[in-house]
């Protein structure tokens, strides 16, 4: 537990709404968003007021668009250490601990519906991932 505490404690400073924008946009697609689009929006963020329910209109969104990179789900179960470590890697940039990797090993053996899809979608809009 020591090294969750101090790999989430590294992390004290809350993401902008543009730096929260542009880097899921990265993780999704594998690349930068236009100027013109973070503005836009940005904008939708300020009107909404609520962050948290932004935030989730806006991954909505995203993974509703055609080009998000997500591995298949028969990929994900067919490998889930890799999977588990690439998407801690580009979501938290930071290795997975071994009490989080027996977590979501019994996770995923206990949930066979869970698609990459949802755990994309969890990680977008975790608590850790809210900081940088």
């Amino acid at each position: 537990m020591k090294t969750i505490w101090l790999n989430i404690n590294r992390k004290r400073y809350d993401k902008t709404t543009n730096q929260y924008i542009s880097i899921l946009h990265a993780n999704l697609f594998q690349q930068a968003l236009s100027a013109n689009e973070l503005v836009e929006i940005s904008r939708c963020i300020e009107s909404i007021g609520d962050k948290q329910v932004a935030h989730e209109i806006i991954l909505s969104n995203f993974m509703n668009k055609s080009g998000v990179i997500i591995p298949s789900d028969s990929l994900m179960r067919e490998d889930i250490d890799a999977f588990i470590e690439e998407t801690y890697k580009r979501f938290y940039v930071r290795d997975i601990t071994e009490a989080e990797r027996e977590f979501f090993k019994n996770f995923f053996e206990s949930n066979p519906d869970v698609s990459a899809e949802m755990v994309y979608m969890a990680f977008s809009l975790s608590n850790e991932y809210q900081y940088y």
